[in-house]
């Protein structure tokens, strides 16, 4: 008999089951939030946006960071380079009705880094401390601030010490929790995550202090494999969840101790495609959407029994009624699924923000 995972608590929010879905550049908007949160991700994390695109405002770009109803709890990924814009920043997307604030400390992408953003703030604990201290007093204190790190710019003794200033800092300065990355920010998303790092610290916080884990999380298994050794509160799924999102289910049953779910059949795969691709277009229009959804057909062709034609197929797509097309050819007739084979690398692509 499975032992209950511990329900996860970001400050004064409940999460609830422990594998959250991460801020994914350019893929988690609503629409794909909503369809993890339906197929039992706890919560969810909005595409990291630049806090000089919350300032400017402007409809196209709310779009961004429009939330749902049914979506809460819901955190809004910050990044940017000067302290006083993202304070500002974080006070809009709190009045937005984001429940969290995250910020991001880890983004590896050349241009982000080039405009002193994301990771690069690893090298510069005086100013990454700046910005949490103001970010927590620019939110209202209902709302936790929490962090995403990854385990430094580099393997280098200073490296080293600057991410533990970073990390001990931001706790003194009231985040509520810290989601860590196990991969420097020179590996980008190469090798694999470190997942001891993880563990070493989880144990350098104490018990008190929430932790989420992230990288190389593709499959249920890892999810609930990186909580056993390395002792975090929670995982953050990125990429294992594009395209993929019945992989919260999945992880559900099996922390209950039920059998691992079969892949979702054709047919299932069929509804939860048109049902992402509604929302899409809700959000975006037609053309836009169809665009946007171009990239999920994609991800979601690694379900599909004929995943190489499949994806042929959506790669191919270059207006809304070649969807419909793709859907008749490919998804009219009811077969099994297969689970996706497990990549390695686990993009988190900044650059859509930058």
């Amino acid at each position: 008999m499975a032992t209950p995972l511990p329900d996860l608590n970001i400050g004064n929010v409940r999460v609830g089951f422990p594998v959250v879905q991460a801020a994914l550049s350019g893929y988690s908007d609503l629409a794909m939030r909503v369809i993890s949160r339906r197929l039992g991700a706890s919560y969810t994390l909005c595409e990291v946006v630049l806090d000089q695109f919350v300032i400017a405002g402007g409809k196209k770009l709310r779009r961004r960071w429009q939330i749902a109803d049914e979506e809460h709890p819901v955190g809004g990924q910050l990044m940017g380079s000067d302290p006083a814009e993202f304070a500002a920043a974080a006070g809009d997307l709190a009045e937005t009705g984001f429940d969290v604030i995250d910020i991001n400390f880890g983004c590896p992408v050349k241009k982000v880094l080039g405009r002193c953003r994301g990771g690069f703030h690893l090298s510069q604990p005086d100013v990454a401390l700046e910005i949490v201290s103001r970010v927590r007093e620019s939110v209202p204190p209902r709302v936790p601030v929490t962090v995403k790190l990854r385990r430094g710019l580099d393997d280098t003794p200073a490296s080293r010490d600057k991410f533990f200033t970073i990390l001990d800092g931001a706790f003194a300065r009231g985040i509520a929790a810290v989601t860590v990355h196990g991969r420097t920010v020179k590996q980008r998303y190469l090798g694999p995550s470190r997942w001891d790092f993880l563990r070493e610290v989880r144990q350098h916080l104490g018990p008190d202090k929430t932790m989420l884990g992230s990288g190389d999380l593709f499959t249920p298994h890892d999810c609930l494999r990186m909580i056993a050794e390395t002792g975090v509160d929670g995982v953050s799924v990125a990429r294992g969840a594009i395209g993929n999102p019945w992989i919260f289910g999945q992880v559900r049953a099996l922390a209950a101790g039920e059998p691992l779910p079969p892949p979702p059949s054709v047919f299932e795969q069929r509804q939860i495609i048109r049902e992402h691709y509604r929302l899409a277009e809700e959000l975006y229009g037609p053309e836009l959407g169809g665009r946007q959804m171009r990239k999920f057909g994609i991800k979601y062709s690694r379900l599909h029994p004929e995943s190489q034609v499949v994806r042929d197929a959506f790669v191919a797509v270059k207006r809304p009624e070649d969807w419909q097309r793709v859907l008749d050819e490919w998804y009219h007739v009811d077969l099994p699924g297969r689970h996706p084979a497990s990549e390695i690398g686990e993009t988190e692509d900044c650059s859509a923000a930058a």
